[in-house]
């Protein structure tokens, strides 16, 4: 197939593709170890992708999207200054780490359930790679994925792209029960 492409002189510019089309998406949280955007960014140059860090605010929900792709987003709290400085924390942590690097990044920031969230820009940009974290063992932890499920393991049933889950801490030895004795 060819594409037609638009004569300069009439004043139409092709429209310009996202820089980020066909990314390595990272989950990134503030105060996260390094170590799940190191493996993200090791693997968008293998891949020669763009890395796209995403944060998702959980704080706020979307309530309607405009068919150019505008979010409409609402707070759950009225503390919206607290996601915006935890976008910012993510922001200024991915630049200190991947600044100076041969590597074509950016951030950005999305609202809602982590795992539907970056599922929905996962399939906007036809993302080649999705990598997240997991979270730090403990009680509260457990509980939360009980009830919320772990948002790599949600990822894994809900789209078809690979996902790479880089673990946090120390691994469990093989002879402890890696779940907490349960209430």
């Amino acid at each position: 197939m060819s594409q037609e492409a638009s004569d300069p002189l009439d004043g139409e510019q092709p429209p310009s593709p996202d820089p980020a089309q066909g990314a390595v998406i990272v989950g990134v949280i503030p105060d996260q170890p390094v170590r799940v955007l190191k493996e993200a960014a090791r693997y968008a140059k293998l891949l020669g992708a763009h890395l796209l860090v995403v944060y998702v605010d959980v704080t706020r929900f979307v309530t309607y999207e405009d068919p150019d792709g505008y979010v409409h987003a609402t707070p759950i709290d009225v503390t919206l200054a607290l996601g915006e400085g935890e976008f910012a924390a993510v922001k200024a942590s991915a630049a200190a780490l991947l600044d100076g690097h041969d590597l074509d990044w950016s951030a950005r920031q999305l609202v809602g359930d982590p795992a539907l969230s970056i599922k929905h820009l996962a399939d906007q940009i036809d993302a080649k790679l999705l990598v997240v974290g997991t979270r730090k063992r403990g009680l509260g932890e457990s509980i939360r994925e009980f009830f919320t499920g772990a948002v790599a393991a949600r990822l894994a049933h809900r789209q078809h792209r690979p996902i790479l889950v880089v673990p946090l801490g120390e691994p469990v030895p093989d002879d402890q029960d890696i779940w907490p004795d349960r209430v």
